[in-house]
């Protein structure tokens, strides 16, 4: 997953104008909510929460780490059965997801939460809904162990599968130059995520962050100032649209199902209780259903939702209409060349068999 491109804001002063208008318009619609109103914004404070935040240090991936981890990505036989790949649940196909509330892992066990997208998430606080990764290394590696995912035994059996097969050696060899065991778990985490690095879609709201003010249509331009004003930039805001927070869900309103603690789960931590992390909008349309259980299949019903348990609010058919087609061009293009599946290594007879026990 690579880091997110910076978006610029070389905004013309008519530009701004016309966002500050559509601003109080769009605030002047929006029904009272159960906290008191903010003051509008201005023009300026409109975009201010998608630029992007100081860079942090960019990554030197080699082109050879990266295409390790293409086809690390790809493989199956780094599942017990050889039956799952990452792509399987993270199908870069269809923007990064299964589209199913929870995938399907190891003898068709069912996961505890729903497969988030993994495109342009290098930029996030850390990984999984719970963040419980500090890095995108650490996330890599979890799912190769986990029974209800990829099931290995241990990192023992990772390295003999893939220290069977020659033109793997050798890929390692190029991606890792100077080491002696090049053929190592960390190594394994360290393509993969220097392949998941490069995962990026660029949408139409990247354009119009770069002054191309026509990239949007009026309804679009709309619902983003609605999406500011009635508060839903405070959560969603940076490059990624989210990501890069942990918020309580029914933060206004308690949420009716909480099974599922949260964060709270993994740091046994009561300030954790029911905070996930913030989600991205990007490519949102693409990327249903949706929350951390894939409860929610359609968009329109997220949207108000989280008007109601995370702000408050009760929208009308038309700002939820508004809001939809601005999450609409947050769809950006997939980068086919990057994700077409490769051709992958050929075992031999030293290769570990499928084990469905």
């Amino acid at each position: 997953m690579k880091e997110p491109t910076r978006r610029q804001l070389p905004f013309g002063r008519a530009v701004l104008v016309g966002l500050g208008a559509l601003a109080l318009r769009a605030a002047a619609s929006t029904p009272e909510p159960v906290s008191p109103t903010p003051e509008p914004l201005d023009s300026q404070a409109l975009v201010a929460p998608f630029l992007a935040r100081p860079a942090t240090p960019k990554q030197k991936d080699s082109q050879a780490r990266i295409a390790l981890g293409k086809l690390l990505f790809f493989d199956a036989r780094l599942s017990k059965n050889h039956d799952i790949s990452c792509n399987t649940c993270h199908d870069l196909a269809t923007y990064g997801v299964d589209h199913q509330p929870v995938s399907t892992g190891h003898r068709g066990q069912k996961g505890k939460r729903n497969s988030p997208t993994v495109y342009n998430v290098a930029g996030y606080i850390a990984q999984f809904w719970d963040g419980r990764a500090s890095t995108l290394e650490i996330q890599a590696e979890s799912p190769l162990f986990d029974g209800d995912e990829m099931a290995m035994p241990d990192d023992q059996h990772v390295v003999a599968t893939l220290t069977s097969m020659p033109e793997y050696v050798q890929r390692f060899q190029e991606a890792f130059p100077g080491e002696k065991q090049p053929v190592t778990l960390a190594h394994v985490t360290q393509a993969l995520a220097a392949f998941e690095r490069q995962l990026t879609t660029r949408s139409r709201f990247d354009r119009f962050l770069a002054g191309e003010h026509a990239a949007l249509t009026e309804q679009e331009r709309r619902g983003l100032a609605l999406f500011v004003t009635t508060g839903c930039a405070t959560c969603h805001d940076g490059p990624t649209l989210g990501g890069t927070s942990f918020r309580k869900l029914g933060a206004s309103t308690a949420y009716p199902e909480a099974r599922d603690q949260g964060r709270y789960e993994a740091t046994r931590d009561e300030a954790d209780r029911m905070q996930f992390r913030v989600p991205t909008l990007l490519n949102v349309e693409k990327t249903a259903p949706y929350l951390h259980d894939g409860s929610v299949e359609e968009l329109p019903s997220v949207v108000r939702l989280m008007a109601k348990y995370q702000l408050g609010q009760s929208l009308t058919d038309a700002q939820v209409e508004e809001l939809v087609a601005f999450l609409h061009s947050l769809t950006g293009e997939l980068p086919r060349r990057t994700i077409s599946p490769p051709e992958l290594p050929k075992g031999t007879p030293r290769t570990p068999r499928p084990d469905p026990t």
